[in-house]
């Protein structure tokens, strides 16, 4: 027998392939090898029928007779295992498949495409079902095996065969088959029910049917309990039959049964997807009230982990004697004539506080019309009756005997809460109290806004209604607090405490409108700065050698920078652009050449101003060197895609362009083109981001942008936006304590394995992934202090060095001094550092830290404290000398 017949292609495009014993490989024709990667030894590669069947196919071409002959006379030898007058009976059978197959297939090609394409409805969702996909595994050519191929073709399901467990198992892992089809006959050539159990041992085994294969019973034995294969984890058995048509009906039912079954559980994920999402709290209880599921936004507003409701009937669960003695009687009434009851009920939290909801509750009818499930969508409500407010604080106020001991419970268990100023005069100031507080609660309660605020003084609200008049006032005190601006700003003490620190938060912090004698804003023009092009763009070939070294070390977080800047002639950022943009694919994602990209980093750098000595191209390259080494790291990548990390690094190499060496407080207080321009609101970062996009879509020759949907530009340059936006300082702690608080919180929580009621991390949730970005190109703008000594101590140089010339302006000007305590004369470089990482960079890296883990950079942070902190008490020693002697 010769090698050339071992794969057969008929007219109908089945493609059918063999591997005997005796061969020592299988045999490939051309067309089959050319694909990306070869077949694995022992795998059948795929029927598609019905994708290719061409229009002769319904006529019975005489290829494909040819093709099912040469297999009935390749019969003999190893694809059977015997020779005489076994195998001719083993190829009178064949012969007989292959005619029958062939009619068959003639008169059901067209019902074929149909069930190929047919649709799925699930209640009101619509889906459409790929051609099935079927893997044979059976160690021989067979005529069950061929029962079962010529099944599957008349079907127009895709089809595999395996012969060994190792192919079968790396064949399931690749196509994910609905339906495996496993020889169970013989355990000679595998354990069928070894293979059954490592198929189930992988995760996408949990939607497949499998069937086992078995020998017909003997007259002299007992009929074998199927229990044996249902703990292999076989779904079904089939009695050894190799009819086409019988393969053909246990197939079709399998589709139409447990396939179909399975189809729809997995479209059910997308819509758990959704309710798990849900802000509105939901409840799906059984028709006898038993709990069955509950999302995140339910655990979150009743305090409880779902494992501690799963399973539980809701009159076991505490309940609220705020609701009249009907109310539930009223609701069962409703809901179980099939009728949805909607209305404020209020329901009991595990911490035993009452709540107020809107309540709507559903019943699910299911088979026989009978109801089958309630479900429940729970809102808190955001109004509450001032007249009951009213009638609470009189009650409290008369009658001192019921509510002093509920005060003194209140009182040990939150006293750190209490402000004792405002409550020292409880007693008299009572009566007040009620004048006092009756106009703000109306006023509020009246509100009918949804923004967060709004959601947590009416929650405060919500809980006086409860409290004693002691909690009330501290409450009261808390809503004072909260109707601030600046919520998330700590305050400083006095100035004279410590000025390098006031003077760092007055110059970075504020927006510098600091009035003159005269009460008038002085208003000067800024210099208009004029910004070279260079002609022809490098190429990468063109890198030297000794930058090209000097870069191989760039994923380093000890790479040094200013030997970049000095080999490059103070162009660092166009060389580790080409660099970083390169190893992140930058230029696949937006689809452009690398000339463009070239380009565009030549003008993003020939609009920084090398006579800087801070703002320069050097810190936008800095900036994203640390901001690419972030990305690096495993949390943060698994939290961002693709578009997250070439907007961050887009933000990094911008965030500072045509920075002019001036704080924002300085331009607002000369009155400047952009302050005017920008309202004296955030004037640096915004003329940044706009500058940047300025220059990008202007020319074509560098606009990385011009080839990328207009969809994804919108979101791209949002995020750019908000990202460079981020790096003002002025809403610093606002930025770093939502990070806290939503990420870190929540990570800290998952980690100890604890009930928080805190909102999970959710890699991939939108508002997560901003505050990632937000605080990810924050510490990278800032991230001096935690580079290496020699790199930190340059870097306080030159910013220190940019607030001198800064003061020295001032006072040329007759401008305020924003940082008096920056005058190059008496400022002492070691205190200043020593304020600004107290005040800035220690929580920010602290948290930073928690989610990214950088422990090289906490060690410099640490380090470089200690440096300056010697430093420090050095000159403060060497200050003292000449009054103690």
């Amino acid at each position: 027998m010769g090698c050339a017949p071992s794969i057969h292609v008929s007219q109908s495009g089945v493609i059918y392939c063999r591997d005997s014993d005796e061969s020592n490989s299988p045999r490939q024709t051309s067309s089959v090898s050319q694909g990306p990667t070869a077949p694995l030894h022992g795998l059948f590669v795929q029927t598609d029928a019905a994708d290719a069947m061409p229009p002769s196919r319904a006529a019975g071409p005489p290829g494909a007779v040819r093709v099912r002959r040469s297999r009935a006379e390749l019969g003999s030898g190893s694809s059977t295992g015997s020779s005489g007058p076994a195998t001719t009976t083993c190829r009178g059978r064949r012969r007989h498949c292959c005619s029958s197959a062939e009619a068959e297939t003639q008169t059901s090609y067209t019902s074929v495409k149909q069930v190929s394409s047919a649709e799925v409805r699930i209640g009101p969702m619509r889906l459409t079902q790929d051609p099935i996909q079927v893997l044979l595994i059976f160690a021989k050519e067979d005529s069950q095996s061929d029962g079962f191929w010529w099944a599957c073709d008349r079907a127009g399901y895709r089809c595999n065969i395996a012969r060994t467990p190792e192919s079968a198992l790396e064949c399931f892992l690749d196509k994910h088959h609905e339906i495996i089809v496993i020889d169970h006959r013989q355990s000679r050539n595998f354990d069928a029910e070894a293979v059954c159990r490592s198929i189930r041992a992988t995760n996408p085994s949990e939607h497949t049917v499998i069937l086992a294969v078995v020998s017909q019973a003997s007259d002299d034995h007992e009929e074998a309990s199927v229990l044996p294969l249902l703990h292999a984890g076989f779904n079904r058995r089939f009695m050894e039959n190799s009819s086409i048509i019988a393969c053909y009906n246990e197939l079709i039912q399998i589709e139409h049964g447990e396939v179909r079954s399975q189809f729809k559980l997995r479209a059910c994920n997308s819509v758990f997807t959704a309710l798990d999402h849900c802000h509105e709290a939901i409840e799906i209880t059984s028709d006898d009230h038993v709990i069955q599921y509950v999302n995140p936004a339910f655990e979150r507003m009743m305090g409880y982990h779902k494992g501690e409701l799963l399973g539980k009937e809701l009159a076991d669960l505490p309940k609220s004697d705020k609701n009249r003695a009907d109310l539930l009687d009223t609701i069962n009434t409703c809901i179980k004539k099939g009728k949805e009851w909607q209305g404020v009920y209020y329901a009991r939290r595990k911490s035993g506080d009452s709540i107020q909801q809107h309540v709507k509750i559903t019943p699910v009818i299911g088979q026989g019309g009978k109801i089958r499930h309630f479900v429940s969508l729970k809102k808190l409500c955001c109004t509450t009756d001032s007249n009951k407010q009213i009638h609470r604080i009189h009650r409290d106020s008369g009658d001192n005997s019921q509510t002093e001991p509920h005060s003194f419970r209140h009182k040990s268990r939150r006293k750190e809460s209490i402000d004792v100023k405002s409550i020292s005069s409880r007693g008299s100031d009572a009566p007040s109290l009620q004048n006092r507080r009756y106009p703000s609660m109306a006023r509020i309660h009246s509100m009918t806004i949804e923004a967060p605020i709004t959601k947590v003084i009416n929650i405060i609200n919500a809980a006086q209604e409860n409290s004693p008049v002691t909690v009330a006032e501290a409450l009261d005190r808390v809503l004072e607090i909260l109707r601030t601006t600046e919520l998330y700003s700590p305050q400083l003490g006095t100035k004279d405490e410590d000025p390098h620190t006031s003077d760092l938060v007055g110059g970075l912090m504020t927006d510098g409108l600091r009035r003159l004698s005269g009460n008038e804003y002085v208003f000067t023009k800024n210099v208009h700065h004029s910004h070279s092009h260079l002609a022809m763009p490098i190429t990468i070939n063109d890198v030297p050698p000794s930058i090209a070294q000097l870069l191989d070390n760039e994923e380093s977080w000890d790479f040094n920078i200013f030997e970049l800047e000095a080999i490059t002639h103070k162009r660092p950022l166009v060389y580790l652009g080409l660099k970083v943009f390169s190893r992140f694919g930058v230029c696949e994602f937006l689809n452009c050449t690398e000339t463009t990209l070239r380009a565009w980093l030549q003008v993003i750098e020939a609009n920084y101003h090398s006579s800087n000595a801070y703002h320069n191209s050097t810190h936008a390259a800095d900036v994203l060197h640390a901001t690419a080494f972030f990305l690096g790291k495993e949390r943060v990548k698994g939290s961002l895609d693709q578009l997250d990390e070439v907007a961050a690094l887009i933000a990094a190499t911008v965030h500072d362009v045509d920075h002019p060496g001036r704080t924002n407080s300085f331009l607002c207080n000369a009155g400047s083109e952009l302050a005017v321009l920008y309202n004296d609101t955030a004037v640096l970062e915004s003329h940044h981001t706009a500058l940047a996009f300025q220059l990008t879509v202007k020319d074509t020759k560098c606009n990385i942008f011009k080839n990328i949907d207009r969809n994804h530009y919108r979101t791209l340059r949002q995020a750019i936006i908000d990202m460079v936006l981020a790096t003002e300082m002025t809403k610093h702690f606002e930025h770093v304590n939502k990070f806290v608080n939503s990420i870190n919180k929540p990570l800290a929580a998952e980690s100890e394995g604890s009930d928080c009621e805190c909102n999970p991390t959710g890699k991939n949730f939108p508002e997560n992934q901003i505050l990632i970005k937000r605080m990810m190109i924050k510490c990278a703008d800032v991230a001096n202090p935690c580079r290496p000594l020699d790199l930190c101590i340059e870097w306080a140089g030159r910013i220190s060095e940019e607030y001198f010339a800064q003061t020295d302006e001032e006072k040329r000007q007759g401008l305020p001094v924003v940082m008096p305590v920056f005058d190059r004369n008496t400022c002492s470089i070691p205190k200043s550092q020593i304020s600004f990482i107290d005040y800035f960079i220690t929580d920010m890296f602290d948290a930073w830290d928690a989610f990214a883990h950088l422990p090289a950079l906490m060690q410099h942070l640490a380090d470089n404290y200690k440096h300056w902190k010697t430093l420090d008490d050095l000159k403060c020693k060497t200050l003292r000398l000449p009054s103690d002697s």
